[in-house]
């Protein structure tokens, strides 16, 4: 499972637990329960009590319960540090019997990039390949200074570019996502605040 959908998962979890207990308290502090259970006071002696009495199985338990969330939160933590979802080599279509040509991303983004930061006004590109090899999408930054024409900019990766990408691919549907943002830098290499 991603790790988007991960965190998703489990902080809605979390969040619904948290609700279904703040909603059993403020019902028990309506005295829906009843109107004795309503005036008891959160932390009475009956709990120091039974834990007083049954403290040889409850704290093991509660160490159990404890490591079996640190175990969770660590599961978590790694999903979140290593989850990927990038794209493995990309197999391209031949018309021979000889084999089948195998692509990796590298070799991909980096001609994609290249070409792209030939570009009038393009200060910076780059990109990844991500979902199933078999059907790829690209996502492509590319960074334009100040003065850039963006629309043309935008129509002169779309036409050319994109399209150069898609026929070393042979696939003309090939998904690429082109997220086009501007410089901060003025044109003299000065930082606008």
């Amino acid at each position: 499972m991603h790790a988007d959908r991960t965190n998703r998962l489990a902080l809605i979890v979390f969040g619904l637990l948290i609700l279904i207990i703040g909603a059993g308290g403020l019902i028990a502090s309506l005295g829906v329960f009843s109107t004795e259970f309503s005036k008891r006071t959160l932390f009475d002696n009956r709990v120091g009590t039974y834990v007083g009495h049954n403290g040889a199985w409850i704290w093991p338990a509660t160490a159990g319960v404890c490591l079996v969330i640190a175990l969770l939160a660590l599961r978590w933590i790694v999903a979140l540090l290593v989850s990927t979802d990038r794209a493995g080599d990309i197999p391209v279509p031949v018309h021979s019997r000889e084999g089948t040509t195998i692509l990796q991303p590298p070799a991909l983004i980096g001609a994609l990039t290249r070409e792209v930061e030939t570009y009038h006004g393009v200060e910076s590109a780059g990109g990844r390949i991500i979902g199933d090899p078999g059907d790829p999408e690209i996502v492509l930054t590319v960074t334009a200074d100040q003065s850039a024409d963006l629309h043309a900019l935008h129509q002169r990766i779309e036409s050319e570019a994109i399209a150069h990408t898609r026929q070393a691919l042979g696939k003309d549907n090939l998904a690429i996502r082109l997220h086009l943002t501007v410089s901060r830098r003025a044109a003299g290499g000065r930082r606008v605040a």
